[in-house]
């Protein structure tokens, strides 16, 4: 055998140890779970039992995706899941299409009605966004209820088909157990998938997430799309399931019942959502023998809820987890971090950035009031000013977050004053913030990958597997080079303040940005802090990135930067070369709030 077979063979047998085996593990699994399902005598009641639940399982999975991924309320789900419902029975009762054609149809038809959904409400959030889900529920089910031609109003719809090789009850609850496992596995895996992440980030800080190239309100319509499609799914097998719907099924108390479900197992996981569905629908029936006594039934059932709740606050298999992470804590890693990387642009124009007349107003109160400067490539620029003067404002405008009132800001001379932060992002801008802002649910790694994802790093096509993992070789790189590489599996909020800062730039760094903006990198740090951030910032200066510089520490501007640019009241009073600028009789008024003349003679 050759050298090269030789070294090929325990890399390919590593592959196959690693997500294969686990995807056939379980596959096998779900198979047998599935024949178990098939072959044990259960009677009618329990399977009527056990495809409730997997079918509300599967709709709960749908929450999972959006309320414990992104971040986003939905409280229509038994809407979406009514969509399927409906659709499976009225293609198989009245039309007599193929249920699998039906089952397709229910699915697509959610789909595409949450993503109208949420392209019209996601920019609303919060209680607006709750509100609006709630009003969509309440149109649907009356059309359920008063469209009597088509949806056969309240008496709702019987005599609902089901494939021919899973007519049976047993046949058809191994469908379900089979669908099941194959959703909760790709639910299982999204958070480890860029569009996972980009969830995650959007949930933890949508304006971090935005600035590291992320489109927030696709990310949002995506999640919210894809919680219809998988409430649509579940939706056309329970109509399979019992061959008869009716829209008291579907009402906005069922959306409230699948929230609670997602809710007291744990949202964030398809396992919670699981535990909490079996918990609502079997324990009810556990609790039957309680009616014969009037309202212990109930009292039980919400006692029960109430302590689940006020005690497990992040669900019951959040709580486990909490545990089990404690007694599997991941080993740091033994390698070396790689070495950074930074590739300079194509662009061979002198200035990295260039901003004419820029302006912003907020009403009559002119922050920004026709600034104009340039940075030249491979520079340190320096944007400073007293408190107040405008210096935060422009980098929100230059990064996204503010529209210009007036004026141009050209980015490797490109224009990219009407762009969105996502794609100022693409375009090559990094940017940290003055108050830090991480995506407090991942690790120090899962921070800076997605800084590594932004477009124009992204996987090379057909390359997925060695793409992803040079992405993340890119976030250990960045990592490293900060002094943290050894901690990247730690989660943020075992950080110190200092240590976050890091991060946030390491982040940025990953991105290989053309410029790199900072905003008060040493706000709360200590001296000692300081002086490492220092050393910091002059060896990314020396792998020729670009930076322009906010801060107030004038120690620590002079010593990293070679051009200074001077805002006071929104107005630029002094551009040059830093050691000229800093003895500027303007810039010292400025800071000592004195007269020009009378500050240069003190």
């Amino acid at each position: 055998m050759s050298a090269t077979a030789q070294a090929a063979k325990p890399v390919a047998a590593r592959r196959f140890r690693g997500p294969f085996a686990g995807a056939l593990a379980y596959a096998a699994i779900a198979a047998l779970a599935a024949v178990a399902a098939v072959y044990t005598p259960f009677d009618d009641y329990i399977l009527h039992i056990l495809v409730e639940t997997a079918t509300y399982a599967i709709a709960v999975f749908g929450l999972t995706v959006v309320l414990g991924l992104c971040g986003q309320i939905n409280l229509a789900q038994a809407a979406f899941f009514g969509l399927g419902a409906y659709a499976v029975g009225l293609g198989t009762a009245d039309l007599h299409v193929s249920f699998w054609l039906a089952l397709v149809a229910g699915a697509g038809v959610a789909l595409v009605m949450g993503a109208l959904l949420g392209m019209s409400t996601l920019r609303l959030g919060g209680h607006y966004l709750a509100m609006v889900t709630i009003s969509f529920q309440q149109i649907l089910t009356l059309v359920m209820i008063n469209w009597i031609p088509v949806t056969h109003g309240p008496d709702g719809i019987g005599n609902i088909a089901r494939p021919a090789l899973f007519a049976s009850g047993h046949g058809f609850l191994g469908l379900c157990v089979i669908a099941l496992a194959l959703v909760g596995y790709v639910v299982w895996h999204l958070p480890e998938t860029k569009l996972g992440r980009s969830m995650r980030a959007v949930r933890d800080n949508e304006l971090a997430a935005s600035v590291s190239g992320i489109d927030v309100y696709r990310v949002k319509v995506a999640a919210f799309a894809l919680c219809a499609l998988l409430g649509g799914l579940g939706g056309g097998l329970f109509a399979g399931g019992f061959s008869y719907v009716s829209p008291d099924q579907f009402s906005f108390a069922e959306s409230i019942v699948f929230l609670t479900m997602a809710l007291l197992g744990g949202v964030a996981s398809p396992i919670g959502a699981l535990i909490g569905t079996a918990l609502l629908i079997v324990l009810p029936e556990t609790l039957r023998f309680l009616k014969s006594v009037p309202g212990l039934y109930l009292a039980i059932y919400g006692l029960a809820v109430i302590l689940i709740i006020r005690f497990m606050p992040d669900g019951i298999w959040g709580f486990a987890q909490t545990y089990l992470r404690r007694l599997m804590r991941p080993a740091p890693f033994a390698q070396a971090a790689p070495d950074l990387v930074l590739v300079p642009a194509k662009i061979e124009a002198p200035s990295a950035l260039e901003v004419e007349g820029l302006s912003k107003h907020f009403g009559g109160l002119k922050a920004v009031d026709g600034v104009s400067f340039s940075v030249q490539r491979g520079s340190v620029h320096a944007l400073i000013g007293p408190n107040g003067s405008g210096k935060t404002t422009t980098l929100n405008v230059l990064s996204g977050l503010y529209a210009p009132t007036a004026g141009k800001i050209a980015l490797d001379a490109h224009d990219i004053t009407g762009l969105p932060p996502h794609a100022r992002t693409a375009a090559g801008l990094g940017r940290t913030f003055q108050n830090i802002r991480l995506f407090r649910s991942m690790s120090a790694l899962e921070n800076v990958v997605i800084g590594a994802e932004r477009k124009g790093n992204e996987i090379p096509p057909g390359d997925l597997p060695r793409g992803h993992a040079a992405l993340v070789e890119r976030a250990r790189a960045a990592l490293g080079f900060v002094g943290l590489e050894g901690r990247s599996r730690d989660p943020i909020t075992s950080f110190s303040y200092g240590h976050q800062r890091l991060i946030e730039i390491a982040r940025a760094l990953a991105g290989n940005p053309t410029l790199l903006l900072l905003d008060e990198p040493a706000a709360g740090l200590n001296s000692t802090e300081k002086l490492e951030l220092r050393g910091l910032l002059k060896r990314i200066a020396a792998k020729g990135l670009t930076i322009l510089i906010i801060d107030h520490d004038m120690a620590l501007v002079s010593d990293v930067a070679s051009h200074i640019t001077v805002l006071n009241f929104g107005r630029r009073i002094a551009d040059g070369v830093a050691a000229e600028v800093l003895r500027n009789p303007d810039v010292i008024a400025a800071y000592l709030g004195a007269e020009p003349d009378v500050a240069h003679r003190a």
